[in-house]
């Protein structure tokens, strides 16, 4: 049985990240990835997004945190929006040049009331990986899974990990964050007590 996977090595999520900005330019795509990257949020909840969501059109900034209610799991979130997140969503925004705070983020181009499909974002997240080489296994859920593997390497203790996810148990994070063997030998090569 296949597993989702996250994407591990830097130099592969700098391919697979820069593929819609730099190999075939589309602001659209590039800003669904970089925001499920960098937000562990579904696919689902990404697609629900709206301009008002994240940027202030009276006062013409973006917001510090985006707040929205996971489908799955009907608990509210909040997550800073970073530097990445925010360059990915004014060049979106240069480009689109949305009009309504009710215009969502990833507009459908048959439907302009409805953001795209779940089966669209995963075409579009397919291709990048497919086309930069990716390892198998490379779906929308990778972006999430993505977000926690790093956030782990980077030191980030599970538990809070867990919170971010809004995960009922430790095991359902452990299995987000897809330790393998090379990440335990890690452990007992650096320990040399």
């Amino acid at each position: 049985m296949s597993r989702t996977q996250p994407i591990r090595q830097p130099n592969e999520l700098t391919r697979f990240k820069d593929y819609y900005r730099k190999e075939h330019p589309n602001p659209r795509n590039y800003t669904l990835i970089v925001l499920g990257l960098n937000t562990a949020l579904r696919i689902g909840d990404i697609l629900k997004i709206t301009w008002g969501m994240v940027y202030d059109f009276e006062n013409r900034h973006y917001h510090a945190h985006l707040h929205l209610t996971e489908q799955k799991t009907g608990k509210e979130t909040i997550i800073a929006l970073n530097q990445a997140v925010i360059a990915a969503l004014e060049n979106l925004r240069q480009a689109d040049s949305p009009s309504h705070k009710d215009d969502y983020l990833f507009n459908s181009q048959k439907n302009h009331d409805a953001p795209i499909s779940r089966y669209q974002a995963f075409r579009i997240i397919k291709k990048a990986a497919v086309d930069t080489h990716m390892p198998e296994h490379i779906s929308c859920h990778s972006l999430r899974k993505t977000f926690g593997y790093h956030a782990w390497k980077n030191g980030t203790p599970p538990a809070l990990l867990m919170d971010i996810f809004n995960h009922s148990s430790y095991q359902i994070t452990r299995r987000y964050l897809c330790i393998e063997q090379d990440d335990k030998d890690k452990v007992f090569y650096q320990i040399g007590l």
